[in-house]
């Protein structure tokens, strides 16, 4: 497979996509990383400044210190290999070497936002990545992107405080790029897969799928507030008009038809009394009703 740079799925920039040509893997070309050719490669996005490690403990946590260091809107901690990458519930996130695209964004908000629609923008960037390569993502609110029903990518969002007001914002994505990124099966929580497993060969360069994603962050960032953010993000929302069942830390869990995303970035059910529920962001679970 080759892959050439195109105009993005929502019409700023170039992206890079799949042509539909086989070609012998080469492992140098898909695995490697360092911090000087990921700076060549991100040369023409307006993003902050670029902290790149062979492994860290987490990206998160690096960019968390940072953030108190008066770093830059739009920096970046991005790692070959996490030893100690975690999900949203302190899920252990999974992040061999030269396999997943691990990395965390700093952002200086500059006016209140709900940080519910900061996850969207994250997924959607994710998702419109996978889209370039001909895949058909889906989200899974709040925070993972499926591909045919199985995790690929997940999202944890961070907050930096001065007082009562958010300082920094710090959005951690992880991504399966390479089948070696798929955790052993006793380690799920929900089924998983990689790029490389639903393209059915190599995936492009992690430092390729990095400057998608961010060249969609950008773009989405500029539209945070719109209603076409909530749009977008509702037309690839997973289980949409589907029973499902949410786990909020009660004992009794919280069961409906998925009808979309309210303007905040909730969640918006419909329970078997035709009522409306709204479920706000936060440290809750989703999963198809049985």
């Amino acid at each position: 497979m080759l892959f050439r740079p195109k105009q993005s799925p929502n019409g700023v920039g170039d992206c890079f996509v799949a042509k539909n040509k086989s070609a012998p893997r080469n492992d140098e070309m898909f695995q490697f990383m360092n911090e000087t050719s990921l700076k060549k490669t991100l040369s023409k996005l307006t993003i902050g400044d670029l902290r790149y490690f062979d492994s860290i403990g987490s990206t998160n946590d690096e960019a968390l210190a940072w953030a108190t260091e008066n770093a830059r809107d739009l920096s970046i901690v991005i790692a070959d290999e996490q030893t100690q990458g975690r999900g949203r519930l302190n899920r252990k996130w999974f992040t061999p070497k030269e396999s997943a695209l691990a990395f965390s964004l700093i952002l200086r908000p500059s006016a209140p936002t709900h940080l519910s629609r900061t996850v969207g923008l994250a997924a959607l960037s994710i998702a419109e990545s996978c889209r370039t390569l001909g895949l058909t993502p889906q989200i899974k609110w709040p925070n993972d992107i499926l591909l045919n029903g199985k995790k690929a990518a997940g999202i944890l969002i961070e907050t930096v405080w001065s007082g009562e007001d958010v300082d920094s914002v710090v959005v951690g994505m992880g991504i399966n790029v390479h089948s070696t990124s798929v955790p052993p099966q006793e380690f799920l929580q929900f089924p998983a897969t990689s790029l490389e497993d639903e393209l059915g060969q190599a995936p492009p360069s992690r430092e390729e799928i990095l400057y998608n994603v961010l060249n969609s962050f950008i773009h989405w960032r500029a539209r945070l507030e719109s209603d076409e953010l909530i749009k977008a993000w509702e037309e690839i929302l997973a289980f949409r008009g589907e029973q499902v069942q949410i786990q909020d830390g009660t004992e009794t869990p919280i069961t409906g038809e998925l009808l979309g995303i309210e303007s905040d970035g909730s969640l918006r059910l419909r329970d078997a009394h035709d009522k409306s529920i709204i479920v706000r962001f936060g440290d809750v679970s989703l999963r198809p009703a049985a």
